[in-house]
């Protein structure tokens, strides 16, 4: 049976893609492994895959006595069913390293950069094996979407040469325009429920024996999502009910670079503690805040000591 190489639940472009372009280049170093997901892609992964003519990884929910790569996370709260019997063979990924131990050493990539594809670009580069143009797109588009087009604080300018380089095998000449009109895309709202438009990119967190979900839109306007407001309110509240201590939905506006949250909480001074500011109500606006990775969850990690 081939070795899975899969990201974490409710996978974003970049967990998509690097599932996929990690599978590329083992399956050329001789490995028997094949792309894997924890769902189905979301509308901007799907932009990106059609774009460039890729195929979705297979859905995969339990990964009982399977040997796996891990890509883009390496926190158990967002491993699949069965990771407890699983033989996790590797790790490539760009967050904190989290808590999934393994028995025996395994190979692991692990930088400070914004997306896991700019790790797998640098993979590809150190064991010299040629990426493939559509697969290339792919990760540039995974590394725009991470990096909110280079103006999250999570950017680094080996992201940035990155893009640079993929740019050229991939044949995009304007790497700015492709951002925007992949955020358009990830912006689009009409026909989603509640539930997807939290899910989109939805992380849980085990904090100080706290279970905290935290979520994050990303629109090119804010004013976009003022008639959904209410009911992703009541989404976050729903979800929180399952027994979570608090449950934050981050509103990114790519263009004010900023983040308005909504927050449900057992202890909503919390947020005035991770972040120095008051909320109003069951939101805060978090001026410059656009990444959930360095900006949100360890501010949380210290409140919640």
């Amino acid at each position: 049976m081939s070795a899975l190489v899969l990201g974490h639940m409710n996978p974003d472009t970049d967990s998509i893609m690097a599932a996929i372009a990690v599978a590329d280049l083992y399956k050329k170093r001789g490995l028997d492994v094949k792309a894997a997901a924890q769902g189905k892609p979301t509308p901007e992964s799907e932009f990106v895959l059609n774009k460039f003519g890729l195929t979705a990884p297979e859905v995969v929910e339990d990964v009982a006595g399977q040997d796996i790569y891990l890509v883009d996370f390496s926190d158990l709260a967002q491993a699949p069913k069965g990771i407890d019997t699983a033989n996790v063979l590797g790790i490539v990924d760009h967050h904190k390293l989290g808590d999934i131990t393994t028995s025996s050493p395994l190979l692991c990539w692990i930088w400070p950069a914004g997306c896991s594809c700019t790790v797998v670009k640098n993979m590809y580069d150190f064991y010299g094996v040629e990426i493939p143009a559509s697969i290339a797109g792919g990760m540039l588009c995974a590394i725009l979407s991470d990096t909110v087009i280079f103006k999250s604080v999570t950017c680094t300018e080996d992201d940035k040469k990155a893009v640079e380089d993929l740019a050229k095998i991939a044949g995009v000449a304007d790497v700015k325009a492709l951002g925007l009109e992949m955020f358009t895309v990830k912006s689009a709202l009409e026909g989603a429920t509640m539930d997807e438009l939290v899910h989109r990119d939805y992380k849980d967190f085990n904090m100080n024996g706290n279970k905290i979900g935290i979520g994050q839109l990303e629109v090119v306007d804010l004013s976009m999502l003022d008639k959904y407001r209410e009911g992703l309110q009541a989404e976050i509240e729903k979800i929180k009910a399952d027994g979570r201590h608090s449950v934050f939905l981050l509103l990114t506006d790519i263009m004010k670079e900023g983040s308005d949250m909504l927050i449900a909480s057992d202890d909503p001074a919390i947020v005035e503690k991770a972040f120095g500011k008051a909320p109003e109500g069951t939101h805060v606006w978090l001026d410059g805040v656009m990444s959930r990775k360095k900006q949100v969850v360890p501010n949380f990690e210290k409140a919640f000591k």
